[in-house]
């Protein structure tokens, strides 16, 4: 019997203004030269709840938000869109790259913000029913480049946490540094500070080398 393979599940990660989009793109490209089916999505939001969801935790106006309703509404999004778009697409043998995961709510809510790594953690894992990516890129720059990238971006989404103070993104940054030290199997860490051309060369060659650790 022909059974299909099940599909990779990539995340990217990073703070603010790191430039994952673009890295998106590159990794489509790349597996598009190798017909690897795949999708492409987002966190919080890839599905119609979930990006209801979305508009609520980002809408600059709600500075109010308490930090553990955020952490709650980042994970009930997460749960939605992993049921409704990205297992389905798993298990039909399609690689899925979604921009932030779980390891975003672990180094904004769980770090950043104070709450906890290991508290918000076990939200998640409730939310995932203990799912984790395949593979996670981890896009790295210093908080000050990434947020100028934002402010001279034209047309780009300016959200509740870009309007955060450079604390908190320092903050997000030592924790995703912490999240690289505590999964090094899953999270490859890239400098997103240097050209767009040299991390697409440095992520086409992370890629290729993680499929073929998967077999592929």
């Amino acid at each position: 019997m022909n059974v299909k393979k099940r599909g990779l599940f990539i995340t990217l990660e990073g703070g603010e203004g790191s430039g994952k989009t673009s890295v998106i793109h590159e990794l489509g490209k790349a597996l598009e030269e190798r017909e690897i089916p795949y999708l492409v999505t987002r966190e919080p939001g890839g599905i119609r709840i979930a990006e209801q969801i979305r508009e609520v935790i980002l809408n600059p106006a709600h500075t109010e938000m308490d930090s553990r309703t955020e952490a709650l509404l980042y994970a009930a999004a997460r749960r939605q869109h992993l049921a409704e778009k990205v297992e389905p697409a798993l298990a039909q043998g399609i690689t899925v790259l979604c921009d932030r995961f779980v390891d975003s709510s672990l180094a904004y809510q769980g770090y950043a913000r104070g709450l906890g790594i290991d508290e918000v953690l076990s939200i998640n894992l409730f939310a995932t029913a203990g799912r984790f990516p395949d593979i996670t890129f981890y896009m790295d720059i210093e908080p000050e480049v990434g947020i100028a990238r934002i402010a001279a971006a034209q047309g780009r989404e300016v959200n509740r946490l870009d309007l955060e103070g450079m604390d908190f993104h320092h903050k997000v940054r030592e924790g995703y540094e912490i999240l690289a030290a505590m999964y090094p199997d899953r999270i490859r860490k890239v400098d997103a500070s240097v050209s767009l051309e040299e991390v697409a060369t440095e992520i086409r060659g992370r890629l290729a080398a993680a499929l073929k650790d998967f077999g592929l």
